[in-house]
């Protein structure tokens, strides 16, 4: 096995990633608006298929009563709900499913032809990451992280997006939760965050004009930082000068040092994101939750938290290309209840869906003449 060694952290080969697709051709799909590409990211709370495979969780063990049919009943509702969003999206990523065949079977009940499925976990994980897409994607790795003796629950899933003339690379995740202590937990987060701030850097050194989106749960808030009184360097930190002081980026005497930027990712209501306080170098990217969205995806103890993300890098701002238009919250039926909160999905009664809501995300291509 192939062995990558980045300062502490260790990137292993031992995860599952399973690809399934067809032939690169016409990147157009019947149905989609031209000239627009909508990404959507969903954790779809422990979406599991009907087989025994020896590491699901207990409830959903044919001995506990979960079946085949309980599942189809899932991808049933599941999918009605996704057929509902006006314009049907174009990619999709999921967390918390179990297997490629999910996004087979949803990909089945969906109209618009998704023909591109990419699923991983890590070795014996009970469930991963995965994308579903009616655009033709390539170069998809998957990137498993160890730090000391803790490996991240699921690995960071790369994909290179070929739509119409137009490349960007997504990052789907879902990154550690924060079960066991903020504080105990968030140098598996800042693990995370630290592979992809290296996989970014390796990336635009070669392309520089090349967009980049971080998206999934990141089970880490937009303003944990400042929730957290302010006190402990987050996987997720804003575009603040304390922060950028406290990181060692600015120092006492105004010294500026980008490379001090190692394990978290700054995020920025401006648009293009451009830092105000850290140095220039530094990695950058536009987070709607500080600019263009209200409440949260997830509602936790009578309280909205803001850990599901889209995060854009600036490239979606130069007026080129494929450009960041909006970002929504699917915050209406059937994603939610009457009250305006999502509802888990609950196996003895078949109803709910997740406690998650979707979030949406619009390009548009900016045209050369």
């Amino acid at each position: 096995m192939k062995n990558f060694r980045w300062a502490g952290l260790s990137l292993f080969a031992s995860i599952f990633l399973v690809l399934a697709g067809c032939a690169l051709s016409e990147t157009k799909t019947e149905g989609m608006p031209a000239g627009t590409l909508t990404l959507m990211t969903w954790n779809v709370n422990n979406l599991f298929d009907g087989v025994d495979n020896g590491f699901e969780y207990d409830e959903y063990l044919q001995s506990a009563g979960w079946s085949t049919e309980k599942y189809l009943g899932r991808i049933n509702s599941v999918s009605a709900a996704i057929g509902k969003i006006e314009p049907l999206p174009d990619v999709i990523m999921f967390q918390e499913i179990e297997s490629l065949k999910i996004l087979k079977d949803i990909a089945g009940s969906l109209s618009g032809g998704y023909a591109w499925s990419h699923f991983a976990n890590n070795p014996g994980a009970a469930l991963g990451i995965g994308i579903l897409s009616r655009i033709p994607l390539s170069q998809v790795r998957a990137h498993s992280i160890t730090i000391g003796s803790d490996t991240t629950p699921r690995p960071v899933l790369e994909a290179r997006v070929l739509a119409d003339e137009g490349e960007f690379v997504i990052f789907v995740c879902h990154w550690k939760s924060k079960l066991g202590g903020d504080a105990v937990t968030e140098n598996v987060r800042k693990a995370s965050a630290r592979v992809i701030l290296r996989r970014i850097r390796e990336l635009l050194e070669k392309e520089p004009n090349l967009g980049v989106i971080i998206a999934g749960d990141l089970n880490e808030n937009h303003d944990e930082f400042f929730r957290r009184d302010s006190a402990t360097i987050c996987a997720l930190l804003p575009d603040d000068p304390f922060c950028a002081q406290l990181t060692g980026c600015i120092g006492g005497d105004g010294r500026e040092d980008p490379t001090q930027q190692k394990d978290f990712i700054v995020i920025s209501g401006n648009k293009p994101p451009f830092p105000d306080h850290f140095p220039e170098g530094s990695v950058v990217l536009f987070s709607p939750w500080m600019r263009d969205l209200d409440n949260g995806s997830y509602y936790y103890k009578k309280e909205w938290e803001t850990i599901d993300h889209f995060l854009v890098s600036g490239q979606f701002f130069n007026s080129v290309g494929w450009e960041y238009e909006k970002t929504a919250i699917a915050d209406h039926q059937p994603f939610t209840n009457v009250n305006g909160v999502p509802v888990s999905y609950n196996g003895r009664t078949g109803a709910g869906l997740s406690d998650h809501l979707p979030l949406l995300l619009t390009l548009k291509m900016v045209s050369d003449e």
